[in-house]
């Protein structure tokens, strides 16, 4: 499975982006997909994750009521809708699959997200 993340960029503190993560394989057999962030000098974080098949979510509080995880199976593309962005919110964002049958984890290059004032 290769994870292709697209959709980062710079945007001013208060606005929006959706940052996407297309699959090459089915994310039916996936356990679990998500976002993790990391910003300079600090630890890779989960912003959110999402069940493989769609479902139950669940998000870093930093984030809650501003981001938003979901899924388009058809489209093999897990989205992440970031709103009311924060300075504190810039980092490169990174996608990740999950594999509970055999262990796997895959993650995605990054894409960088930037927030100014």
């Amino acid at each position: 499975v290769q994870l292709e993340e697209s959709g980062g960029g710079l945007v001013q503190a208060g606005g929006s982006l959706r940052l996407s993560c297309a699959a090459s394989g089915s994310m039916f057999s996936m356990t679990r997909m998500g976002w993790y962030r990391q910003a300079p000098g600090k630890q890779r974080e989960l912003v959110a994750s999402i069940a493989g098949g769609g479902g139950s979510t669940n998000y870093a509080d930093s984030v809650k009521g501003r981001f938003t995880i979901s899924i388009v199976n058809g489209k093999n593309t897990v989205y992440l809708q970031m709103n009311s962005l924060k300075l504190e919110d810039t980092a490169v964002y990174y996608c990740h699959a999950f594999m509970l049958a055999t262990s796997s984890t895959y993650w995605g290059q990054g894409t960088q997200v930037t927030v100014s004032s």
